[in-house]
């Protein structure tokens, strides 16, 4: 009688086993280099070849969805806390991918080199789950170009920090705008402003609202002009052309106001207007004969 009730669970855990292999399952990255702080996109797909539906979702005390993310020396990543995934539904013969930010479920703040595999429970499964291929990742401090410390209005005690920092990746040098909290160290917002040519330094300061601005080179033609807030939040970009004389420049007036100077606003219809007359006139005519 024992022996057949120690079957059951067994013949349970292989019923199991072969349910989870009616899946197929996949990570990657949207890059592997990734400035610290800068989000850090993980794409887990999943293909239903069960035959039938299949719901995967969470409760209270089980996910149906997790990371496992480690150092290089094999540590595994705190978590930012307990993150419950929402439920996924495929159908038979279907594939669907959930897009993950890492940096807002791991503590990735610190330069280094990481790894990470999703582990996907089958529905009805309470197991170890299957896993994913692992994927491996940077985190760069990059190169601070410029910074500034700055109080937040009505209060007498929080203060923001902005950074401006240059990161290459990818053969291209990027500027990247980060807001950090003056009290904690906590990044509170990192972001890619645009790819940037750095045979003009790129110019920054505040503004009586204590926003960052920022003007920098993009193209050998084009100057990018961006309003950043102690939220950590794009507020403006404009593109700026190159006036009859010298390069833009940022100006501060004496009322704590910023503006780009000696420059022409890009206006990206009549540019397109203006490409349309040069195709036209280049056209080739119609002779008769």
């Amino acid at each position: 009688m024992i022996r057949g009730l120690l079957l059951i669970p067994a013949l349970a855990v292989s019923l199991i086993a072969a349910a989870s292999g009616q899946i197929a399952t996949s990570l990657k990255l949207g890059k592997k280099q990734h400035l610290a702080g800068e989000p850090v996109i993980a794409t887990v797909t999943i293909t239903n070849h069960a035959g039938r539906e299949l719901l995967f979702s969470s409760d209270g005390r089980f996910q149906w969805l997790d990371f496992i993310v480690k150092t290089s020396n094999g540590n595994t990543v705190s978590s930012r806390g307990k993150t419950v995934f929402g439920p996924m539904k495929i159908g038979a013969g279907e594939s669907l991918s959930r897009e993950v930010d890492l940096s807002k479920h791991f503590q990735l703040d610190s330069p280094g080199n990481y790894s990470v595999a999703a582990v996907i429970h089958f529905p009805g499964d309470r197991s170890k789950g299957s896993s994913t291929n692992r994927v491996f990742f940077n985190q760069s401090p990059g190169r601070e170009y410029w910074s500034q410390e700055v109080g937040i209005s009505g209060s007498k005690t929080k203060t923001r920090k902005f950074r401006l920092l240059n990161f290459s990746g990818d053969q291209r040098s990027h500027l990247y705008a980060q807001v950090v909290d003056g009290r904690t160290g906590t990044f509170l917002s990192t972001f890619r402003l645009g790819d940037v040519l750095m045979l003009r330094k790129p110019l920054a300061t505040v503004d009586l609202q204590q926003r960052m601005h920022v003007l920098f080179l993009a193209t050998p033609t084009m100057w990018v002009h961006c309003i950043i807030n102690t939220d950590g939040r794009l507020v403006d970009r404009t593109i700026h052309q190159r006036a009859a004389k010298g390069d833009p420049r940022l100006l501060t007036f004496g009322d704590g106001t910023v503006r780009v100077t000696n420059s022409i606003p890009y206006d990206p219809e009549a540019a397109s207007k203006e490409r349309s007359k040069i195709r036209k006139t280049s056209d080739r005519p119609n002779v008769g004969f």
